[in-house]
């Protein structure tokens, strides 16, 4: 059974059937998915995703593209959605250098504001880091005596990079790209994490896992991204997804239900 510890189930893409989407996924080996929020609209879908299904979880943030219209007043709606029970992370928040949808000193105040949030709400952060490797970790050492906790999503960065970021006991997450032929950096850092440090995600509906790539990704896939890990590691998937699964109910705070039992979830 499987964790997919970042997916946007409330994206447009699966408007069309989302709810049988979501219905499938137990028979598809999926426990538990974590829906990131990216904004304040997606946030607030994310919460209503999570108060519909037992499995699904949810995080509020705002993304680096729309840091730039980002008001003070939103980091107080932040805070009230934090406070939910399905609420487990604050995110993704981060830097994004590539697109440069916001201008970088206001993603840079913005991202610092809402790490304060995090530590305020007690949650840990979900991050987005794209070609703004040094800066934004500068911003996590800056914060990292109040993090609650930290995950890069989809990390991008490189080895040196990784090593610090787990001296300081964050997670690292790898989605689709390491089933990518290119994926020279990835496939290292999957090889390398350590297995206690380590999540999986889809980042649905982006991001798809080969052979699939140019269609619409979700949760299910997450399986091919564990498949592949595993491969590179030379385990078996099983015990990939049992730590895997086990690594994300920890960090986001949730006590994993038996699946025997049938207990539900819960924080």
């Amino acid at each position: 059974m499987l964790f997919d510890s970042h997916a946007h189930l409330d994206d447009e893409r699966f408007d069309g059937d989302r709810e049988a989407l979501i219905e499938s996924l137990p028979e598809r080996g999926i426990s538990y998915v974590l829906n990131a929020g990216a904004d304040l609209a997606s946030s607030g879908r994310a919460v209503r995703l999570a108060e519909k299904d037992d499995f699904i979880y949810a995080s509020v943030g705002i993304h680096p593209h729309d840091a730039v219209g980002m008001e003070d007043g939103d980091l107080e709606t932040l805070a009230k959605m934090a406070k939910h029970p399905k609420v487990v992370a604050i995110g993704e928040i981060g830097l994004d250098y590539y697109y440069d949808n916001s201008p970088r000193d206001v993603q840079r105040q913005r991202f610092a504001d809402q790490l304060e949030l995090s530590a305020k709400a007690g949650l840990p952060v979900i991050i987005h880091d794209r070609d703004a490797h040094g800066d934004t970790l500068d911003i996590l050492k800056a914060h990292r005596s109040t993090l609650k906790g930290c995950v890069l999503h989809c990390y991008s960065g490189s080895w040196d990079m990784a090593k610090v970021l787990l001296d300081m006991g964050f997670f690292l997450s790898i989605g689709g790209p390491v089933t990518f032929k290119n994926s020279v950096k990835t496939v290292e850092i999957a090889g390398k994490v350590p297995l206690d440090s380590l999540l999986i995600e889809t980042d649905s509906p982006y991001l798809t896992p080969h052979p699939y790539r140019g269609q619409r990704n979700d949760p299910g896939m997450v399986q091919l991204v564990a498949e592949r890990i595993a491969e590179i590691r030379g385990m078996e998937i099983s015990e990939l997804a049992r730590v895997t699964l086990e690594n994300a109910c920890r960090f986001f705070g949730i006590r994993q239900r038996t699946e025997t039992s049938g207990t539900s979830p819960g924080r």
